[in-house]
């Protein structure tokens, strides 16, 4: 489903924070860990119905965290900013070299309601029937669905952990009538997981929910009361096109001046500007070929 929009926030204060049971849980069996992973699903599902959160930032900032976990489970140095830098800078024709091919693919798994044309484009060495017979693959609860789709693929299929992990994320988005892939467990699971099989795996999963539905929660409530900062400085900002721009900032995980909708110099006095007026941040700390985000 999308998330209802009804509940308002005029004071981000207000978004519900994860129990302290949830946070402060040690408990080492599966069903208490299950249930544990429950509750901070629950919790993740009331405040994506905020309408003060906003979910395509949120999930693709989502989606770098976990490209950022996918390209270190490979045993590359690449991080954060790399990535950035191997989807933003890139120009026409370029290819982003395999750890921008990762984030690239989670950039797409999140960008639209959950398909099979949608997982294709985000996974194209799979065809549209392989990627249907995963989805169908599991059974059971959400999480054990999950965990039997990226177990069935990481055995059959080598090196498909990014495949296997945006696949059990979509199979976790459509067990829980989400409409798009919010990206969860590649930031919670080791790299030793992904070789786990059964129970093993399904207690890895279960935790790796665990702490990255609470980063998640963390992290829309940061982004709830940026963006709402974002808007707010927004009235005065008089250069044409800046409407534009600030919508694709309230957006995306970071933006090169060279997309907004202005020309190049504009752009740059508009980011610069927000930057002074506290409602974006310059991400690289470079001087030149710099990314801007919320």
């Amino acid at each position: 489903m999308t998330f209802a929009r009804h509940d308002h926030c005029d004071d981000l204060d207000t978004l519900p924070r994860m129990p302290s049971r949830v946070t402060s849980g040690r408990v080492e069996t599966l069903e208490d860990v299950a249930f544990l992973s429950g509750a901070a699903l629950a919790h993740l599902h009331l405040v994506l119905g905020r309408d003060c959160v906003p979910q395509t930032l949120l999930r693709d900032r989502l989606a770098l965290r976990a490209a950022e976990a996918c390209v270190g489970f490979s045993g590359r140095p690449e991080r954060a900013g790399e990535l950035r830098d191997a989807v933003h800078l890139l120009r026409p024709g370029d290819l982003p070299g395999p750890a921008g091919a990762v984030c690239q693919s989670w950039q797409r798994a999140v960008e639209r309601p959950v398909s099979i044309k949608v997982l294709g484009r985000a996974l194209p060495t799979l065809v549209p029937g392989q990627i249907a017979a995963w989805l169908d693959a599991g059974k059971g609860a959400p999480v054990t669905r999950a965990a039997m789709v990226l177990e069935a693929l990481v055995r059959e299929t080598p090196r498909a952990d990014v495949a296997g992990l945006i696949l059990a994320d979509a199979v976790l988005a459509q067990a829980l009538c989400w409409d798009r892939v919010v990206p969860l467990l590649a930031r919670g699971l080791k790299r030793a997981d992904l070789r786990k099989q059964g129970d093993d795996l399904r207690l890895a999963c279960h935790r790796a929910l665990v702490s990255s539905a609470v980063e998640a929660v963390r992290l829309a409530a940061d982004l709830a009361r940026r963006t709402a900062h974002l808007k707010a400085v927004a009235p005065k900002l008089r250069a044409k096109g800046a409407g534009d721009a600030v919508e694709m900032l309230l957006s995306r995980d970071a933006v090169a001046p060279s997309a907004l909708p202005l020309p190049d110099r504009a752009a740059r006095r508009l980011c610069d500007r927000l930057v002074d007026l506290g409602a974006v941040r310059e991400l690289t700390g470079r001087d030149t070929f710099r990314l801007y985000g919320v």
